[in-house]
């Protein structure tokens, strides 16, 4: 079994995780349509998809916009002509600092579009997918596996993330639609670069701390994807990426 000719939708594709997936799996062979925010950076994947032989079908929505979201998803859907997977990645970091000084608005941000967001688009998709079918939700380390100071907002949406992933496994997998997350630690994208911090000091700060001494590479967070995309009779799973922190 492969990807090849499978059509897959990723939501929040425009940068980082999200955009490498969607490069990732358009090698595969896979037939891919994106979901995202910014229409700028969804004309540059969409150029990237088409440049591979993908289908590269880009849909504008916010995520914590129900509505928007059910429009989005069904138009890829249709686009695609149905749909076999998706990905959802749509992730913000925000709020950070201590829990008795974060902004309660912000800290509405993080969870409308963290959680809530992701509900969003699984109910969105779950409608819309063929059977069998399957879906990876993009949580993190930094959540249901490790705690960070600083980071409460982003640490409980994740965790959240991961709950919600598991229980819709269980609610969804008899009807043939298995559902999975995959968990990075720090991956070489700007989100995972502090505020003042640069790029290296981001480095030694990670090799200091983590026993695979190095960041992720976006690439070994596709091939986790990959992995789940393919494994099937692996259902609920939180596939932990993190070289090794939260053993």
């Amino acid at each position: 079994m492969t990807l090849s000719g499978q059509r897959i939708l990723i939501v929040g594709a425009t940068s980082g995780i999200g955009r490498g997936i969607a490069l990732g799996l358009a090698d595969d062979g896979a037939r891919v349509a994106v979901i995202g925010r910014h229409p700028g950076r969804l004309e540059e994947i969409a150029a990237d998809l088409a440049a591979r032989g993908a289908v590269g079908a880009a849909f504008g929505a916010d995520v914590t916009d129900r509505d928007d979201v059910a429009r989005a998803v069904a138009e890829a859907a249709t686009a695609l002509g149905g749909l076999d997977g998706a990905v959802n990645v749509a992730g913000i970091l925000d709020a950070a600092g201590p829990v008795g000084d974060i902004d309660p608005h912000a800290w509405d941000r993080v969870i409308a579009t963290n959680l809530t967001g992701t509900f969003n688009v699984m109910q969105a998709e779950i409608r819309v997918l063929q059977r069998p079918g399957w879906m990876v939700n993009v949580s993190s380390t930094f959540g249901a596996h490790l705690r960070t100071p600083g980071l409460a907002a982003y640490a409980a949406a994740k965790a959240a993330v991961t709950a919600l992933t598991r229980t819709a496994a269980l609610d969804h997998a008899s009807a043939g639609v298995r559902i999975n997350a995959v968990s990075p630690g720090p991956v070489d994208t700007p989100m995972s670069v502090r505020p003042g911090e640069t790029r290296d000091q981001r480095d030694r700060r990670v090799a200091s701390a983590n026993p695979s001494g190095r960041v992720a590479r976006i690439e070994e967070i596709v091939d986790a994807v990959r992995y789940l995309a393919l494994a099937t009779y692996t259902v609920g799973a939180d596939l932990v990426v993190d070289g090794g922190a939260a053993a």
